[in-house]
This record gives C-alpha cells, sequence and structure tokens, in this order.
C-alpha cells in the first residue's frame, strides 16, 4: 500500500485483512449487492501491533514449526579441471503453525561461516550481532526467515570430464559424470545441458545411461538421474562442423544441475530451536536440501 508516494504497508498479512482476495462468495456477494470492492471497512488489529507481521488471533488444534535449510551450490570448473570457485546461497525457510504470539530462538552449531546475511525484519538484530543468535516472533505460515553465503567452498559433490577432439570436419566427443566426494545421501535429477556451438551442422550423440535429446535450437540435454553403483554414466558421440572448417573453435560450455536430499554442503548444522509462549504439546521438524545453482562446467 502507496501513501504519498511512499510504501507505508507492505506486510502480506496486513493486506490480506485490508483488502481480502477475491473468491466465489465475494464473487456473488458483489453481484447481489453491486459492490464490488474487496476493501475491509476495519484497520486490521495488527496495525497497532509491535509485530504487524503477525495476524492478532491465530489458533491452531496442532502445533507445528518446521524449518527447511535451501542451498544452491554455484561453481565454476575450468577446462583443466581445477575448481576456479566454489560457493553456497542458502536460505533458512521456516513454515510457523503456533497459536497466539510465539518467540522462537534459533541457535547454529558453526554460524561463523556465514557470509552476506539478510533477515527477515521479524528478526532482533541485537542478539545475531552479539551471539549469532536468531531471536524472532515469526509471521504466521510459510516465510523466509534469512539469507546467507558460504564462501571458498574447496570441492564439489560430483565431476565431469568433458573430452572434444576435432579434424578432417568432425568432432568427437566424450563426456565423463560420476561421484567425486559422497555426501553419505543419494544425489539424483542429475542433468548435464550444452548449447551445441553455431558451426556445428550435425551431432551423433548416445549415453550408456539415462537419455540424450538434441533441440532444433542445438541445445543437448542429458538427463542421468541418478548415478548407478556399477558403471560411471558417460556419453560419446560425433558432431559434423560446417563445410570449411576442419577443427572447432568455440567449446560448449556445461551447465550441471543435481538436488541432495537431507544435506546442506555448506557444513552449516542448525543446533537448536527454542520456544517460548508456545503450548507444551507440539512438533519441530527440521530438513535440509541442496541443488546445483549456476554450475559451469567448461571444456
Amino acid at each position: 500500500m502507496i501513501d504519498n508516494g511512499f510504501p507505508l504497508t507492505t506486510e502480506p498479512n496486513i493486506l490480506r485483512e485490508m483488502i481480502a482476495p477475491p473468491n466465489i462468495v465475494s464473487k456473488m456477494l458483489s453481484v447481489v449487492t453491486g459492490n464490488s470492492s474487496n476493501v475491509s471497512d476495519i484497520l486490521p488489529g495488527a496495525t497497532a501491533s509491535c509485530v504487524p507481521w503477525r495476524p492478532t488471533d491465530v489458533k491452531y488444534a496442532n502445533n507445528e514449526v518446521y524449518v527447511d535449510l535451501v542451498e544452491e551450490m554455484d561453481a565454476i570448473i575450468n577446462r583443466d579441471g581445477v575448481l576456479v570457485k566454489c560457493e553456497i546461497y542458502g536460505e533458512v525457510q521456516v513454515n510457523c503453525l503456533l497459536s497466539g504470539l510465539p518467540d522462537l530462538t534459533l541457535s547454529f552449531a558453526n554460524p561463523s561461516i556465514l557470509h552476506d546475511v539478510r533477515f527477515h525484519p521479524c528478526v532482533r538484530f541485537r542478539p545475531w550481532e552479539s551471539h549469532q543468535i536468531l531471536s524472532f516472533v515469526p509471521p504466521d505460515g510459510q516465510f523466509k526467515l534469512m539469507s546467507y553465503r558460504v564462501k571458498k567452498l574447496k570441492s564439489t559433490p560430483i565431476y565431469v570430464k568433458p573430452q572434444l577432439t576435432s579434424d578432417a570436419g568432425t568432432c568427437r566427443i566424450s563426456v565423463m559424470v560420476g561421484i567425486r566426494n559422497d555426501p553419505g545421501k543419494t544425489i539424483d535429477s542429475i542433468i548435464l545441458q550444452f548449447q551445441l556451438p553455431p558451426c556445428i551442422l550435425s551431432a551423433d550423440l548416445t549415453s550408456n545411461h539415462g537419455t540424450v535429446n538434441v533441440l532444433s535450437n542445438k541445445i543437448c540435454t542429458w538427463s542421468i538421474g541418478r548415478i548407478p553403483k556399477d558403471k560411471a554414466p558417460s556419453l560419446s558421440g560425433t558432431m559434423v562442423l560446417e563445410t570449411g572448417l576442419e577443427t572447432l573453435r568455440v567449446f560448449p560450455t556445461f551447465q550441471v544441475e543435481f538436488r541432495i536430499m537431507g544435506v546442506a554442503l555448506s557444513g552449516l548444522q542448525i543446533d537448536k530451536l527454542d520456544l517460548q509462549n508456545v503450548p507444551n504439546r507440539l512438533y519441530k521438524g527440521f530438513r535440509a536440501v541442496t541443488r546445483a545453482g549456476e554450475y559451469e562446467v567448461r571444456s
């Protein structure tokens, strides 16, 4: 909500109370009454609260709170196989289903590894500044509590080894994928994608695991899924260069995707979650997942 050109109300909870989302009942009432406005005549109670991000009368039959560490790994591996850059962008996502006005305290086992932290407005900055503890009254439902970066990681969970040789107008390609550092959990949803250079007229590519598709825009997608235990997935084939070219001069960059459930590759660990002003019977859940972000392998 904008007042005189300045943002005045930005909290979704207050905005939902002030301007009701459309539904079938409101549409039927607008037809009957002729009033199509969804704007409430009553100012929400949270506007006068010191915690405007949370409604005042939240009630649940079952009280639950879930904390997820969601991380993306950004990495660049040069054509010599050397890791040039590797860092994690992560978020602490919370789904809070608690009655009343709960007060939560979340602490990490190793907060010193975190950089470039950003917080939801509900986080009290002084406890974090002095003891690296997150103290907050949470919004209702799902929200992003904080984001962070973990820099200068030394290894990646999988390796990609491309080899391209060309002569006499033909280019031979071979790509191998395997596990470099076993995270202790299954690595799945592995996809390798690369753009064929413009000078390639046609490509005949096969793999010993997964499926290979070459689209009309010359984007090749190799869907691997999970790496089998008995063999390393490999892609091989030949590509025909355009007339007049003997060797390949523009080499593709490989984009890698993967997912690891149950592991935060940054090494960040949640120590404990304390709750105050909440019912005695409640459930706390913790999960972690790491995905590939901007993960590039150059050839």
